[in-house]
């Protein structure tokens, strides 16, 4: 039986071989891998896991910073100062040619009409800045010439308590507004030195985390094509192994026709052995029978001739009625033989020489080499196969290139070196802080003195004031509380227009960032200002990456706040056709031609030979034929014998005799015959029970032949007429697994690392999140307190208006007076009659 003549066709075999391993692997975004659809694999080793990509640790950046307490009164106040939308246009002008648009009067009104509302709130800070110390040094005068209140002097009447108390209760309220404009000063100073403290920190941890994202993303790179090696490592081990798993499941496919036929041709093997051990035994117990049964039929032989002879004499007395005894020792039937073991004998023997065992031995050595015949047969295709994954290799090493990692190193340089000159200014700027923050406490102090003034005039002016007692006679805690008051309009008249310049400043440059920077940036419009050609020169993000489409700031800040990967925010599919390079087809032919040469070549090898089959079956037909019913019959004529019969009328003849000498003889002829018969009875019976048990045996291994030898040649027929039909397609079915299976390996790396790239490579949220940072520190926490410190303070110079008047005008009804008035409200007036002159 040719147990596979040869094994062709590999057809296209993992691709490996060059083009589809090029395919596969050389492909990938970075010429990583195969992406082709290949039937499914029933049988193959389980597909190496790819590692995912390393989750990398970022720095918290969040701040805890309370600045948000008065936002809503800031923004709503900058809204209604600057109601106007973002100047893009003309911010691009500005930038573009700053001289230009100066000597352009057409953009320069459009620029103040554009700040109108900062333009309005100036003057009225200019106003206040100049009027205060003006208005000041006027009362001042007016009140040394005794005007203005300064002479102590207070008329009294009927409403002068009702005056005073609205009085104190207008200067009460104004001091409260004023004490909660200085509360929320120091509130917001603080804030505003809690973000300065913490900016270090945030800003170190913001560039580290960019810095670990920028770093990562080579990383992530050099795994997926570290991943693709693994790969190519993976079926380069199959391929050193062909022979072992290819050979395995081309034997797989013949063991399940082999095996029954190779084990019914041992079992036959086996049976055989046995038969002819039986027959030898069989013959071997008749050998020995024959020669017994001869013995005995020579012993009655000789005695029957003794007894003739007596009976012949004349004095022998009645010997004529023994003649018919003697006949039937005659007639004594003691052959035993099977003819037709002879025959079992012969065919036996014949299928003995075609050595079953050698035939099932010879088999299993062919089976067992198909392995090496593999490896032996497919030995060149390996070596060019692996000839081409080094250079898939190589080529993998080169792929990073076409991804523009150098604009990344650039980026990180940048930042580097921004970081350093930050961190170079850090010391500087802490102690610059320390300055400012001590400036704003002592000027939240200031107005918290005016408010302390003003509380201490409230409080001791009424504990002692009497409302009866005389002006000029007022206790010294009522004039101290009307000093305290008139001490706080006067620091109010020194301090105000000071803290209005600071005011003024401040609204400037908090509100034009808010309104310039911070809400922009929160729309978005900050962003697609930036994107605008020429604003930032030299800024061109596509033409650095190499793209064409239009990449700007806005859309890659869009993307990486969605937190999608460097692939699709960058449009890197611009620079790498995967759809193209992950496209099998192109290599399939050069692969098919590999493995359409190589021949995988099986030696025929036939299991039975026609001559044995014929012999088999002769072998059967005489196990068939064979039948010990005549033997049995045989052994029972012989064992029916019974000589004593005879013994018993010889010495029934010899009582007859009256010679004495032959009635002796006679008697010694029955002792004869009697010993023959327990002769027989002792020996020739066991023997042929033995014969008869033995002949028994052998015709039930002769009817188990019989069917084992058809099974054999059943399936040894049924697996020849397998082989010989369907060993080609066998082969080529089972190397297209192989070639499959190792194909198989690439789609599962091409589509992990497809996915990998364009759904999980250099993932940018972090980017968001830092430009996030660098939005809620900027605005939210440093720009949200500093506005909130000037509008606290501008808060607290408004009021300062009324608390002054109210001061002053409530001081002269605590202080001690030095002209008297009384008013008394029980005087009644009686009409005095006018003199009348009477005429001549």
């Amino acid at each position: 039986m040719g147990l596979c003549d040869r094994m062709s066709c590999w057809r296209r075999r993992c691709s490996s071989s060059s083009g589809a391993f090029m395919a596969g692997v050389g492909a990938l975004l970075l010429g990583l891998g195969l992406a082709q659809s290949v039937p499914p694999q029933a049988e193959c080793r389980a597909v190496p896991v790819q590692q995912n990509l390393t989750e990398y640790q970022f720095q918290n950046t969040t701040e805890e910073v309370d600045s948000g307490f008065m936002s809503a009164f800031v923004q709503s106040f900058l809204g209604t100062v600057q109601p106007n939308p973002f100047p893009k246009d003309l911010i691009v002008e500005v930038v573009q040619d700053l001289n230009e648009v100066l000597a352009n009067r057409d953009l320069v009104r459009e620029a103040l009409v554009y700040q109108v509302g900062f333009l309005v709130c100036a003057a009225i800070g200019v106003l206040y800045i100049v009027l205060m110390p003006v208005v000041g040094l006027l009362v001042a005068c007016c009140r040394c010439c005794g005007n203005c209140g300064g002479r102590m002097y207070q008329k009294q009447s009927s409403s002068v308590h009702c005056r005073r108390r609205a009085l104190y209760w207008s200067a009460f309220a104004t001091t409260t507004v004023i004490l909660a404009g200085n509360i929320c000063m120091f509130k917001s100073n603080e804030a505003l030195k809690k973000t300065v403290d913490q900016a270090a920190e945030g800003l170190n941890a913001t560039f580290d985390n960019i810095q670990t994202f920028l770093a990562a993303v080579p990383e992530e790179l050099n795994h997926v094509v570290n991943e693709s090696y693994n790969t190519i490592q993976e079926v380069t081990r199959n391929l050193e192994a062909i022979g072992p798993q290819l050979g395995a499941e081309i034997q797989q496919e013949f063991r399940e026709i082999l095996e029954p036929a190779l084990s019914s041709v041992r079992l036959l093997d086996e049976d055989t052995e046995n038969t002819s051990r039986q027959v030898e035994d069989l013959s071997s117990s008749l050998a020995e029978l024959q020669s017994s049964v001869d013995r005995f039929q020579a012993n009655v032989t000789a005695v029957r001739d003794d007894i003739n002879q007596t009976l012949s004499k004349p004095d022998c007395t009645g010997c004529d009625q023994l003649q018919p005894e003697l006949q039937k020792l005659d007639a004594l039937d003691t052959t035993v033989s099977v003819p037709s073991l002879k025959e079992l004998q012969s065919a036996m023997d014949e299928v003995r020489k075609i050595n079953l065992s050698s035939k099932a031995k010879e088999a299993e050595d062919f089976f067992n080499s198909i392995p090496q015949r593999v490896s032996n047969d497919t030995s060149g295709i390996v070596q060019n196969s692996k000839k081409l994954l080094e250079n898939i290799e190589e080529q993998i090493s080169k792929i990073a290139d076409d991804v523009p990692l150098s604009t990344l190193n650039n980026v990180s340089d940048t930042l580097v070196g921004v970081h350093t000159d930050i961190k170079k200014l850090l010391p500087q700027l802490e102690r610059g802080e320390h300055i400012r923050w001590g400036v704003c406490v002592a000027l939240c102090c200031l107005v918290l003195l005016v408010v302390v003034c003003n509380l201490l005039g409230l409080v001791f002016g009424p504990l002692g004031l009497k409302p009866k007692a005389d002006p000029t006679k007022r206790s010294g805690t009522a004039d101290c509380g009307g000093i305290f008051l008139m001490m706080s309009a006067g620091f109010s008249f020194l301090f105000s227009w000071l803290f209005m310049i600071l005011v003024l400043v401040l609204f400037l440059l908090g509100g034009n960032v808010y309104t310039l920077v911070c809400r922009p940036w929160n729309s978005g419009e900050l962003l697609k200002l930036m994107d605008t050609p020429g604003f930032i020169p030299g800024l061109n993000l596509s033409q650095s990456l190499g793209v064409k489409s239009q990449i700007s700031i806005s859309e890659i800040y869009r993307s990486c706040e969605q937190n999608k990967p460097l692939w699709a925010t960058l449009h890197l599919d611009e620079l790498v056709d995967l759809n193209d390079l992950l496209n099998v087809t192109k290599y399939t032919d050069r692969i098919q031609s590999y493995f359409d040469d190589a021949d995988i070549v099986l030696s025929t090898i036939t299991l039975l030979s026609p001559e044995s089959k014929e012999q088999l079956s002769g072998f059967s037909s005489k196990a068939d034929d064979f039948d010990p019913v005549d033997l049995t019959s045989e052994i029972n004529n012989v064992s029916s014998i019974n000589l004593n019969t005879t013994a018993d009328r010889l010495d029934r003849l010899a009582d007859l005799q009256t010679n004495d000498k032959i009635k002796k003889e006679l008697q010694g002829q029955a002792r004869d015959l009697r010993q023959i018969q327990a002769d027989l009875e002792s020996s020739l019976l066991p023997q042929m029970k033995n014969v008869n048990a033995s002949g028994a045996r052998l015709q039930s291994s002769a009817k188990k032949i019989n069917g084992s030898v058809g099974e054999v040649l059943s399936k040894v027929g049924a697996a020849q007429d397998f082989l010989d039909t369907n060993r080609t397609q066998i082969v080529k079915t089972e190397s297209q697994k192989f070639v499959d299976c190792q194909m198989g390996y690439f789609i599962v790396y091409a589509d992990w690392a497809n996915s990998t790239i364009t759904l999980h490579l250099g993932r940018c949220g972090l980017v968001a999140d830092a430009v996030d940072y660098v939005e809620s520190f900027l605005c939210l926490n440093l720009v949200e307190s500093l506005n909130a410190f000037w509008f606290s303070l501008g808060w607290c110079m408004i009021f300062f208006v009324p608390s002054i008047i109210f001061s002053i005008k409530l001081a002269k009804y605590y202080r001690r007076m030095k002209y008297s008035d009384v008013f008394e409200e029980d005087l009644n007036m009686h009409h005095i009659p006018r003199a009348h002159i009477k005429s001549s």
